[in-house]
């Protein structure tokens, strides 16, 4: 599973599994995980994060966006 960002407390990153879907990252935070879609920054999945610090996290991929997209399609052929 190759990590794609550390920013502070984050730990962002996806699955080689994950090639047959839409491309999305996944984030963990001590305890806390979450899925987020690349393309739409909605979330898949959240357990754990408040909604305050996972708007901060949806933040953060939106900054990645093109370039998440870029390597996911790269890494996945999709």
């Amino acid at each position: 599973m190759p990590t794609v960002l550390r920013v502070g407390p984050y730990r962002f990153f996806w699955y080689s599994a994950d090639q047959n879907e839409p491309p999305h990252v996944h984030v963990e935070r001590d305890e806390k995980t979450a899925k987020i879609w690349i393309e739409s920054l909605g979330v898949a999945r959240n357990n754990g994060f408040a909604s305050r610090e996972l708007t901060k996290v949806a933040a953060i991929v939106a900054e990645h966006q093109q370039e998440w997209l870029a390597r996911w399609r790269r890494e996945f052929g999709r």
